[in-house]
């Protein structure tokens, strides 16, 4: 039997949240967008994943005009001032801006484009905050992460955001979620580009993604950051993990180990210096099982860890659900990452399950566990919580589940601040409005507003959920009732 969380029992805390604190909604572009073959935008790996095999989306769309957001960026704006949110962030289409991946073709109609939406934004009091990389590499660009000669284009796409936005944006993320995009994308395969490859492509990806991540943040703390006095970081997913039994010191170190090769694969080499040295260990030995001479861990120099040590301002972190761990000895020949742990996650039969995601259990004291966490493993750094949400099947207008997962994370984030002293300094929902939830098409449903994707004018419906939202951000604390 699972041992119950020592957070579980913590009253619910009525205080207001600290002054200053930013309340938000985010999106990214591939989701909402639109406009795929407008206005010069490129190919992305998700236009192409999408339109190859229809196969690939569980109901065979893709993001072509998803939200229509490309033409209906006013409309969604007055959407975020209504909640009274003061942050917005989104994601730049790459290939919007560089159509073929590189600097040699720049489409002023793209940079037209979010030069509009960020004007619009502010001239309704809203705060842009901008992600540079949400999973949509142009399609032109050979090897995608693989090849070492992206992080140089990158680090071009990066500048020219930098040279015409910077100077009103003042948040920037360099890369979402980049566990996800690495695992899911190129160990099993079932995102774009695709690619099953765990034995060495998954690792080399997340490494060259370091590197143009501290390229991107050197050159905007150099070159820019003196005039612009903006702030850049980076998007990290986690779960919150805890041992199945507290008594197991193998079930102990296998959920620490969970945090190290989630969190820990990003946040170690970005806040302390290189990868951590469990995954180290743990990889090397998998490694030399499988009869391989060195790690499937790509090492870094001296010069790389110095390089990427210390190039955030603040830590998103983005999560949304838990899992119990508990030690299991991999079998030789199961490789990747999830095997490289000698571990198994567990849920628990008493938690909820979201109706739109089979895997987001309902476990609102594992986000204050995860904020314990970084904290305390990266020196009480400043977070800003850039994603946290809750999925329906259906589209109802009056989303009390939704309701109850804001209520109870957004309680347990308070918590964190006022009893634990973590220094969480924003918390972005997701989503905005429902949209092309990458590989599960237009199933799950995210929105605080609801759009109808059978309509050309794709309509979109405020929620419950969203005038629930509405009061939190209004009044800086969770209603009474």
């Amino acid at each position: 039997m699972a041992t119950v969380s020592e957070f579980e029992d913590e009253e619910f805390q009525m205080q207001s949240f600290p002054s200053g604190f930013i309340w938000g909604v985010a999106s990214s572009a591939y989701q909402i967008e639109g406009g795929h073959n407008v206005d010069g935008r490129g190919e992305s790996i998700w236009d192409r994943f999408c339109h190859e095999n229809s196969k690939n989306i569980a109901d065979g769309s893709s993001g072509d005009i998803a939200c229509d957001s490309y033409h209906k960026y006013k409309e969604d704006v007055q959407l975020i001032k209504n909640l009274g949110a003061r942050m917005y962030r989104f994601s730049i289409s790459w290939s919007r801006i560089l159509p073929n991946g590189t600097k040699s073709q720049v489409n002023t109609a793209g940079i037209d484009y979010y030069n509009r939406l960020i004007d619009e934004l502010l001239k309704n009091g809203i705060i842009p905050m901008i992600t540079l990389f949400h999973w949509d590499t142009p399609a032109a660009l050979t090897g995608d992460w693989m090849n070492e000669k992206t992080i140089e284009h990158f680090v071009d796409y990066a500048r020219i955001c930098f040279e015409n936005f910077g100077d009103r944006v003042k948040y920037w993320v360099t890369f979402n979620e980049p566990h996800v995009y690495a695992v899911v994308g190129f160990t099993e395969g079932v995102f774009a580009p695709g690619i099953k490859e765990p034995m060495t492509s998954t690792y080399l990806v997340a490494h060259n993604q370091l590197k143009a991540h501290a390229l991107t943040y050197h050159i905007y703390d150099t070159e820019y950051r003196a005039v612009q006095q903006g702030r850049i970081g980076i998007s990290l997913d986690c779960d919150g993990f805890m041992p199945l039994n507290n008594s197991s010191e193998d079930d102990v170190a296998a959920a620490e180990r969970a945090y190290q090769f989630q969190l820990g694969w990003f946040g170690h080499p970005i806040f302390k210096g290189d990868y951590p040295d469990v995954m180290k260990e743990f990889i090397s030995r998998r490694s030399k099982e499988e009869g391989l001479e060195k790690s499937r861990l790509p090492e870094f120099g001296e010069d790389w860890i110095s390089k990427i040590k210390g190039t955030a301002d603040f830590l998103g972190i983005q999560n949304y659900t838990s899992r119990f761990i508990k030690y299991s000895k991999s079998k030789v020949g199961e490789v990747g990452w999830t095997y490289d742990q000698d571990s198994e996650q567990i849920t628990d039969s008493s938690w909820t399950v979201s109706t739109g995601s089979s895997w987001l259990y309902h476990v609102p004291w594992g986000l204050r566990k995860l904020l314990n966490w970084a904290s305390k493993e990266y020196n009480n750094v400043e977070i800003i919580i850039t994603e946290n949400g809750y999925s329906t099947k259906e589209s109802d207008i009056d989303d009390p589940g939704r309701v109850k997962h804001y209520k109870e994370y957004i309680n347990e984030v308070l918590k964190a601040i006022v009893l634990d002293g973590n220094n969480v300094k924003g918390y972005l929902a997701w989503c905005l409005l429902d949209a092309f939830e990458w590989r599960s098409g237009y199933g799950p449903k995210f929105g605080v507003h609801a759009v109808d994707f059978n309509s050309p004018e794709r309509p979109r419906t405020c929620r419950t959920s969203a005038k629930f939202i509405s009061q939190v951000f209004n009044h800086n604390k969770l209603p009474n009732s």
